[in-house]
């Protein structure tokens, strides 16, 4: 059960189990629920291949990999304070038709960015290089 006041974080890059941000949510007490998928309206971008971007498009959007966290709203905070620029919270839908708060990019940053949907998430995009 959910404490009150605590929200659902969705992230998909760098702050997944095992990779370079994880303890950014660590330090925030943010408690790992469960993997799961965007609704297939997302585009994912590599930025410079340091981390990614998710953005929510009208057409041709796909599925991405996403890990759901509980998290405090002060904690969201403090991950958010340590996030690359370009990146900022916004409430996304999984798959399931559940909306939580997930980790978005500003389509700004994604110009001239290698798309890499077609991988499905970031883990994956790590794992083909």
């Amino acid at each position: 059960m959910m404490k009150q006041n605590n929200l659902v974080l969705a992230v998909n890059g760098t702050l997944m189990r095992g990779l370079e941000l994880e303890n950014n949510l660590k330090q925030a007490k943010a408690l790992f629920i469960k993997e799961s998928k965007t609704e297939k309206a997302y585009r994912l971008f590599s930025i410079n291949d340091q981390y990614p971007a998710m953005i929510k498009v009208a057409s041709g959007g796909n599925t991405v990999d996403v890990e759901l966290y509980e998290i405090s709203e002060k904690g969201l905070k403090e991950v958010l304070s340590k996030e690359p620029p370009g990146l900022t919270i916004k409430e996304i839908t999984l798959i399931d038709g559940t909306s939580v708060q997930g980790v978005v990019g500003l389509e700004s940053i994604t110009k001239g960015q290698k798309e890499i949907t077609t991988y499905g998430g970031w883990r994956n995009y790590l794992a083909s290089k």
